[in-house]
């Protein structure tokens, strides 16, 4: 069994958890861990269905469905593959059908659902304005939609944001009243949730910025690079403060803001890579481990657990740091 030692725990072989429906290969494109919800949001992409995991009892379980497709033939753009929630609702799109749905949770209610101008990619609640916001890089937007909750719950299309060469990726800062957003190559933009104009704009090191992550406390910007690496922005000095290689294939990264780590899967080198950001915003390779061959997309809570996707497999691969939750 391969074995890790971060700071003095022992970091055993992941879990696996197989995705109903899954056999012969998921695309994956997103994984999210709702704090609202204590549970990982996974989009099932062709399974038409998004699941909710817990991390403790390992259990998952679907939430709503959209039909499956009977093939996968390899990539991340079918089906069901980004999805976000506020309590008591899930929010997702599927590509197939462009469209946005909002699943009750709880076993009860409609599912409220509206077309999308564009295929999606991308899609986060944003709790400050009670909106969904959806990235299209199609149409190189940010389409927006107000959901009003009630007996008939309903997606109403409230607006649109323009992103020249992107949006790629979709990070949500609710306390500062922004999100951030990238290109589809080096720049990194913040955009006012309540105006949608865009209120700064940061070059990020990287040749492809692919994933994002955020430390608002810190006001760090963190940057999955697709030629390999991650990189660290102080949004206040205006500039990258910290870098790191990695192995290529970056796209989706995740960050504990607390632990201050940042997870790095390196799809080409079947790899996933952590890093400790200093209080500087330097990095430091803290562990790294075997995961499998165009696994791109992570999530983390607070505990020290971490989800990892295995497109081919069909299948979540499930690590424990075995840290004491907050």
């Amino acid at each position: 069994m391969l074995a890790f030692i971060v700071s003095a725990v022992l970091l055993a072989e992941p879990v696996v958890v197989p995705i109903p429906g899954g056999e012969g290969g998921v695309g994956f494109d997103d994984l999210l861990f709702s704090t609202p919800l204590h549970r990982f949001i996974v989009p099932g992409g062709r399974t038409g269905s998004v699941f909710l995991l817990d991390p403790t009892t390992r259990r998952l379980e679907p939430v709503g469905a959209l039909g499956k497709l009977p093939t996968w033939t390899g990539g991340h753009g079918q089906g069901v593959t980004s999805a976000d929630a506020r309590a008591g609702t899930v929010f997702a799109a599927d590509r197939g059908s462009k469209r946005l749905y909002a699943f009750p949770l709880g076993g009860g209610g409609r599912v409220a659902e509206a077309p999308l101008e564009g295929g999606p990619d991308y899609v986060r609640w944003v709790e400050p304005t009670g909106e969904v916001w959806v990235t299209e890089p199609g149409r190189k937007a940010i389409e927006i939609f107000r959901f009003d909750a009630g007996p008939a719950p309903a997606l109403v299309r409230s607006g649109r944001i323009e992103v020249a060469d992107g949006p790629e990726s979709l990070v949500v800062d609710a306390a500062h009243g922004r999100a951030f957003t990238s290109t589809w190559h080096d720049q990194t933009l913040a955009i006012s949730l309540r105006e949608r104009t865009v209120r700064g704009r940061w070059s990020n090191g990287c040749k492809g910025a692919r994933g994002l992550a955020a430390d608002p406390g810190r006001g760090w910007v963190l940057v999955g690079c697709e030629e390999g690496g991650v990189t660290v922005v102080d949004t206040g000095q205006g500039r990258v403060v910290g870098r790191a290689r990695t192995g290529e294939g970056v796209d989706v990264i995740a960050y504990d803001p607390v632990a201050r780590r940042v997870y790095v899967p390196a799809a080409g080198a079947g790899r996933l890579e952590v890093f400790e950001v200093g209080a500087d915003g330097s990095l430091r390779a803290l562990w790294q481990a075997p995961t499998a061959p165009e696994a791109h997309c992570v999530a983390a809570d607070a505990a020290g657990h971490v989800l990892v996707c295995d497109p081919r497999g069909g299948r979540l691969l499930l690590f424990d740091e075995g840290r004491t939750p907050r």
